[in-house]
Parts: C-alpha cells; structure tokens; sequence
C-alpha cells in the first residue's frame, strides 16, 4: 500500500476501477500516513478522516456495482483552507477567522464531492492568501520537502506540501497572483491557473474577488485534466497523441527573465532545449506589455492591495495584532487607493491583455519561469522584513501577469529541485494547454 501514496490521482482512478484498490485501504494508508508524518500538523491543518471514511466507503460500493462517477471516484484530495466545507473549520490561514464553522461546502468542493473525491482535510496556508512564499508564523509554515530551511511557497503551501509528501494524491488550491503555481513548482508539481470564472469562487475565503481563481496542484498533467473536469462538468481534454512537434512557444525578454537566480535560468534553459528537441520552435521577443503591467500597479495600485482591504480592512483594524505583520501592511497599503483608481487599473489591464494576446496570436503559448527565485530561507523571512518583502515580491512576478491579464496557465516540473518552467495560454484554453503540458511532461521527462 505504501506505493499508492506517490502514486498519481489517475493511477489511483484506474486501480480502483480494475478492482485492484479498494478505496476505503487507499483512504486508510492516507490517514495512516498523516498520523505518523513527522511533519503532518505543519501541512494540514485539520484532519477530517470521519468524512474521509465515509466518502472511501460510499465510493467502495459504487465501485462494487460497477457505477463509479468518473476516473476519479475513490481518490483522496486535501483542501486548502479557505474552501467551505460544512461543519469543520474554514480559517484561511488566520487567527482573525478562528473557529469560523461554515454550515455548507463551497460549490467547487461539492463537485469535487460528486464526482466520488475523498476528503482528507484541510491544509495550512499563507494568511488570508497574501503571500507567495508560504511564511505563516502565526499558524503555520509547511516544510519543503527539497529544503528543510526552504520556504514552501504560497499561499497554497500546505495543498503543495500533502501532495509532495505523499499525504494527499493531489491538493485543491487557489491562484490570485500565483498560489497555485508557485507552490507546486517549489515543490515539484503541476499546477494549473484557471481562467477567472471558469470554476466558482462561491463559499471561498477571498483576498482580491477579481483576481481568485481556483486550480489543483498535483503529480501529472493527466492529474490536472481529469480535476478541471470534475471542477467544471465537462469532458476532460484528450491528451492521446499529444506532440510538441509543429508547436510554437513566444519566450518573452521583458520583465520574466529578469533577475533570475542561477539555478532557475540553467533549469529553464535546459528545458527550452529539451522542448525544441521534442519538435518545438521557441522565439525570444520583447513583450512590452508585461513592463507596462508594472508600471500600471505602481502608478495606479495594486488590484489584490485595494480589493483585499476592502475585504479584510475593518476584520483586521479590529485585532491588528491577530495578523503577521509583514501580511497586515500589505493589506494597509489597499486603503491609499480609491475605488475609481482600482477600476482605471482595471481598465488599463484589460487593454493590456489584449495587445498581448495580439501579440501571442502566432504561437501555441509563452513560457518562462515560474518563478525567478529559489524558495527563500525561512530563518532570513523571519528576521529580515526588506528580505522578505524583496523576496515576495520576486516570487510573485511572473506569475501574477497571467492573472492582471486574466490568461490561462499551467507550471510543470523541470527535473531541478523547486525549478518550474510555466506554459501560459489564452483565457478558457486550459484544454489546450493541459494537451500542449502533457507533451512538455514527457519531453522534459526525457
């Protein structure tokens, strides 16, 4: 049984549905794992294993009587905690939301529900969602499982952690400016960024509501697909002979390759030469857009600052001493800004997007790293606040564009511990994303 613990959530699917794995064991070897993990209370937060035996049970039955609800019935998820779930504590990361109780799941975790998933939990996370590091002094900070001193990434750092660690097959997170993807490339994962609106952000703790979006981090594209299907009720995108051969990859100049530590340039380099021997072609060119993307949240405010403020402001001015600092005065610097600047921003960004989807209109999508930083000393964010505001933002900077512009996109594993190359496409193109990721898999596979 210990196998099923790295195996990938499809894996699983098809095990079960050979009748090679009963789906109360595969819960049981989860839960077992959990308890004995020496590091199991800095991933989840709560553990709901009276749930978890109860769907692994309903899930056996179907399973006997030959009516599973898809691939993945039977299969343990954890959840991020910031998703509704009825009856056990929804806390976003926070002391401000201790002991908040919702009395209904979330519509994405129900969809989850009905298409047979297997609760385990609920994992720690950045507080309120604000940070890309995973740095959570007031509740928790998950470990990294390629660095004991290695910040996890966030904000969905306990959803990376369960699945890196063999706690969950796959985790259920959400993307504001990166929280998908880069914890699961920090922990050597795919994660995939929903176009906004694509899944529902009902009965979901929000930070920026224009900006949230939800997504899984997990062990294989193939993984990914069959989530978005459950997520969204439609049929999961065919990933059946699916090449690299003819496709076209932009590499934008401007703004991602900045700054890049080392380890991830000679990752990314390595995987553009993998890409474009597997058939690929990759054009470098300046993308104009994504410096004016700066400017534009320089000179107008942040979206995510002005919108989670407008959220959270009065919560915690009430009990300002409940909130990690550092988390606290990005959420003050919201309240400089008003409304009609946050629509301008808007507004700017909109037109933006579209230049660059001009721009991206002759190739298949544009990739760069995830992120241009290795993860971040834990002791050094802990003990240096211009360290920890440096390092945030460089993690963030990549990513974040695809959610200004409101894109799709999709980080995979490179091979090099924390290093993930990031395909970003078209809003509502996550089939063909996902179809050109799982060819990028086996190429960088190789």
């Amino acid at each position: 049984m210990s196998e099923w613990l790295a195996m990938t959530a499809a894996a699983l699917g098809r095990g079960i549905g050979a009748g090679e794995i009963d789906p109360r064991a595969l819960a049981e070897a989860h839960l077992d794992a959990i308890a004995a993990h020496p590091e199991a209370e800095r991933v989840y937060a709560r553990v709901t294993p009276a749930r978890a035996r109860a769907e692994a049970a309903a899930a056996a039955e179907r399973a006997r009587l030959g009516v599973r609800r898809g691939p993945l019935d039977g299969v343990p998820i954890s959840l991020k905690d910031l998703f509704d779930t009825a009856g056990v504590e929804t806390e976003a990361g926070s002391r401000l939301l201790a002991g908040r109780t919702p009395d209904r799941d979330a519509p994405c975790v129900a969809r989850l529900s009905a298409a047979g998933m297997v609760c385990l939990g609920k994992t720690h996370m950045s507080e309120l969602a604000f940070s890309g590091l995973g740095y959570n002094p007031m509740t928790q900070t998950s470990p990294n499982p390629f660095g004991a001193d290695w910040a996890p990434g966030g904000s969905s750092s306990g959803a990376a952690a369960s699945v890196s660690l063999g706690l969950a097959a796959m985790g259920l997170g959400s993307d504001t400016g990166g929280s998908v993807r880069i914890p699961a490339a920090w922990h050597g994962l795919v994660g995939l960024k929903t176009t906004w609106g694509l899944i529902p952000n009902d009965d979901v703790v929000p930070l920026s509501p224009s900006l949230d979006t939800v997504g899984p981090l997990c062990r294989s594209v193939e993984d990914a697909g069959l989530t978005l299907a459950a997520l969204t009720g439609r049929t999961a995108p065919d990933l059946n002979g699916a090449s690299l051969n003819g496709l076209s990859f932009l590499i934008p100049t401007t703004v991602v390759l900045d700054d890049l530590d080392p380890e991830q340039t000679a990752a990314f380099e390595a995987a553009v030469e993998a890409l474009t021997a597997a058939g690929a072609k990759a054009t470098r060119a300046p993308v104009p857009e994504f410096a004016e993307a700066m400017e534009t949240g320089g000179r107008l405010g942040a979206i995510v600052n002005t919108e989670g403020y407008a959220c959270w402001g009065e919560t915690i001015e009430a009990r300002p001493d409940d909130i990690f600092p550092m988390i606290r005065e990005r959420f003050r610097a919201g309240r400089t800004f008003r409304s009609d600047q946050a629509e301008a921003a808007r507004m700017a960004f909109r037109a933006l997007a579209a230049r660059f989807l001009q721009r991206l209109a002759p190739f298949d999508a544009a990739l760069c790293p995830t992120t241009p930083n290795l993860p971040p000393s834990v002791a050094r964010l802990a003990a240096d606040e211009d360290y920890y505001t440096a390092q945030n933002l460089l993690a963030l900077r990549n990513t974040r564009l695809g959610n200004l512009f409101g894109l799709s996109s999709l980080t995979l594993p490179t091979g090099r511990p924390a290093c993930g190359v990031m395909f970003t496409g078209r809003p509502h193109d996550e089939a063909r994303l996902l179809r050109i990721g799982s060819a990028a898999e086996a190429a960088l596979a190789g």
